[in-house]
């Protein structure tokens, strides 16, 4: 398939700019493919469409304020710093602007000196940076100068840093959100709870390939950058119970649905695992692991939309993507969510 067959138009002001308050009240579009119909609802309502005995896999990987801004110790020019994977002994791999300028041998200074970074390695837009600083608590200082590393689609500033994170977001490590968990509050996980749905957790750090287009005509010539993910023992038992009793797995984001069939089913079950994975779902794949998926609504041409198409069918989810433009859908990271059941 070609990356253009993903493409469809979609009006700017559709673009959602900010969160909906409260996080539940966003809409759904709820996508039956054994009836083929679409139902027009909101989030609020997710547990009409769910069943006792289904289990949601959830993504539970924080954002962390990954975008530094800061200069050149040498010129004092602006630079800007996107960290999107740590190499151990706080060396980073991070995206570099601008990225002609900054070179091998550079110190970059932030936060008025209480973050250093020498760079050692120049790739393209990529920078592999060294960094020291006072006090032991890296994350701690991001905290306090860094900013969240929201889509450059978004050109409103965010009020509140937790509005990018998801209610059960805890491990830290992602430089963008799994925005389709953005829409659950406390409450509503506790209401599906006690209807009888089991909920799980994994982990995918969001890493580079979140920001990077599909650039090449053919999607199967594209190559998927790898990020750092983690299933743990007890959330494999729950996913091998709801199987065995014939539950729906219901992945909450393309991040869960990527981690969960990284893993796959072995001899009839999922293991726990660690690793990194450079899975590119797109159509043609065969799911081991997924009845169900949560997402919000993708960039064009993007391998998000693949992955959706893949799982929904491709006629299906560009009908999809065409009903929810004349409806009037939010779509992208703070916008409406999508059930594909």
């Amino acid at each position: 398939m070609k990356t253009s067959d993903f493409f469809y138009e979609l009006p700017p002001e559709r673009i959602a700019q900010t969160p909906i308050e409260p996080r539940d009240h966003s809409r759904l579009l709820v996508m039956n493919r054994e009836e083929d119909t679409l139902t027009d609802t909101y989030f609020y309502d997710i547990e009409q469409y769910l069943r006792p005995g289904d289990t949601l896999i959830l993504n539970d990987s924080r954002v962390i304020p990954a975008r530094l801004y800061g200069h050149r110790e040498s010129t004092g020019a602006r630079v800007e710093l996107l960290l999107l994977k740590p190499l151990g002994n706080d060396k980073w791999q991070t995206l570099a602007r601008p990225g002609k300028r900054i070179k091998e041998g550079d110190t970059l200074v932030f936060g008025e000196g209480k973050l250093r970074a020498t760079v050692c390695e120049a790739d393209g837009a990529e920078r592999v940076v060294q960094f020291s600083y006072e006090g032991n608590n890296f994350y701690a200082l991001l905290e306090e100068i860094g900013q969240m590393p929201l889509p450059p689609y978004i050109k409103e500033k965010l009020q509140d840093k937790e509005r990018y994170q998801t209610v059960y977001s805890r491990e830290l490590g992602s430089a963008a959100a799994p925005t389709a968990g953005l829409h659950f509050t406390p409450e509503r996980l506790e209401s599906i709870k006690k209807m009888g749905v089991d909920i799980g957790f994994v982990t995918l750090h969001v890493g580079l390939g979140t920001f990077l287009p599909v650039k090449v005509d053919d999607i199967t010539d594209h190559k998927m950058h790898s990020e750092h993910y983690e299933l743990s023992a007890e959330t494999a038992d729950l996913i091998n119970r709801t199987k065995a009793r014939g539950g729906r797995v219901i992945a909450v984001g393309t991040t869960s649905c990527r981690t969960l069939e990284s893993i796959g089913m072995k001899n009839g079950k999922i293991e726990p695992a660690e690793g990194f994975t450079e899975i590119f779902i797109y159509p043609g794949y065969e799911f081991s692991v997924l009845d169900g998926l949560l997402t919000n609504f993708h960039l064009p041409e993007s391998t998000l939309i693949m992955l959706v198409s893949a799982f929904a069918g491709y006629d299906r989810t560009m009908n999809a993507y065409k009903h929810a433009v004349e409806e009037e859908y939010r779509f992208f990271s703070f916008g409406d969510a999508m059930l594909i059941l």
